[in-house]
């Protein structure tokens, strides 16, 4: 049973009243003074309360999507397989090879042309050799027979650090809210591209290219977008890509639009920070290389170089969030940087967490869009 299945966590959730339920019952037999009964008693309130903690953390990632497998809980996620598809263009499948399809909703719109479609992915880089699975997410505009000539803005949708892509379709609902908004008419057709940061798990490279190490930047700034613009019909002209994230994926998506704004002309910073952090899971990012850990350092960056032309939108809430002042410093950066244009979402009260930024999602996808053409 995986580690996100109801099963486990409806069993957690058995053996913690069961081991409850034991202890009240076998309580008055154990309250003697010998060490046989101290122990007893020492074992029953310990085991209850492991058990108790793995009931509610298994609640936890269920919600949020910290981890998608056991293995990855316990830092042994290395492989990076590439399933071949048969149907995919080229000899060897290209750099991009579709895996699986499946709907947006599970009630209605079982039609692509009318639901849309999410794709599970596999893209290799013809630059970083980085490969990483992700979901795309294709409107129903896409397979309808009047724009089948047309092309369509892309965006990267990047979860935190560790994350699951999957969070992003089930728990975050991208598709969903982009379909919606499409419909409603508050945002044009796009689309996304829903992946996690952590191309080389277990380490978080912090979208850094990293010395003798994975060069995740080059991978989300080149590799990337050229893998999906030769498989979808995406718009190949400047202003076409953006690009989105919570957390980690936030700062990702920040440093993106700033370090490479012919790339991606708009970028959302949810709960974002603005710096790379050095820790035990990114390893030793830069390599005594100071202008690489400047580079890194979004505020330094605003500072010391030329403005980018390029659209940011960062979030944060007054109450919940760690990163409120920063934020509001960052703003203040990119106004005194001159061209790079900015804006904020700033909530009164949210905490660092999904329903925070399921509450920012939609208003975000319709500000990301109204910076994006479509050809």
């Amino acid at each position: 049973m995986g580690l996100t299945s109801k099963k486990v966590l409806l069993l957690a959730i058995v053996v913690a009243v069961v081991l409850f339920v034991g202890t009240v019952w076998l309580w008055p037999r154990l309250s003697r003074r010998n060490w046989r009964a101290v122990s007893g008693r020492v074992g029953l309130l310990l085991v209850t309360q492991v058990t108790l903690f793995a009931c509610v953390g298994l609640a936890a990632n269920r919600s949020f999507g910290f981890y998608a497998s056991w293995a990855d809980l316990f830092g042994q996620e290395t492989g990076q397989g590439v399933v071949v598809d048969h149907n995919a263009h080229g000899p060897d499948g290209g750099p991009l090879q579709v895996l699986d399809t499946r709907k947006v909703s599970k009630t209605g719109g079982g039609r692509p042309e009318i639901g849309g479609q999410i794709q599970k992915i596999a893209v290799t880089g013809t630059t970083t050799h980085i490969a990483t699975p992700a979901y795309v997410y294709l409107p129903p505009e896409y397979f309808q027979a009047q724009y089948r000539t047309r092309t369509f803005p892309a965006a990267v949708v990047l979860t935190g650090y560790p994350g699951t892509a999957e969070a992003l379709v089930d728990k975050l609902h991208y598709p969903r809210t982009a379909r919606d908004l499409a419909k409603q008419g508050r945002m044009q057709p796009m689309i996304l591209v829903m992946m996690r940061p952590t191309v080389a798990p277990p380490r978080d490279t912090e979208c850094v290219d990293v010395p003798g190490g994975p060069q995740t930047e080059t991978f989300f700034a080149k590799d990337l977008p050229e893998a999906v613009s030769g498989h979808y019909r995406v718009n190949r002209a400047p202003g076409s890509w953006g690009v989105i994230g919570d957390s980690t994926g936030g700062y990702c998506a920040l440093k993106f639009a700033l370090h490479h704004p012919s790339v991606y002309a708009a970028a959302v910073g949810l709960s974002a920070y603005y710096k790379a952090p050095v820790d035990p899971t990114t390893g030793d990012l830069f390599h005594d290389d100071k202008q690489l850990r400047n580079r890194a350092d979004l505020m330094w960056f605003l500072k010391h170089t030329p403005a980018p032309d390029t659209s940011l939108l960062v979030t944060s809430s007054k109450v919940g969030e760690n990163n409120y002042k920063s934020t509001l410093k960052f703003i203040d950066a990119v106004k005194a940087n001159g061209r790079t244009r900015v804006s904020s979402i700033i909530l009164d009260s949210g905490g660092h967490n999904f329903n925070t930024w399921r509450r920012e999602i939609p208003e975000s996808l319709s500000w990301l869009s109204g910076r994006l053409t479509a050809g």
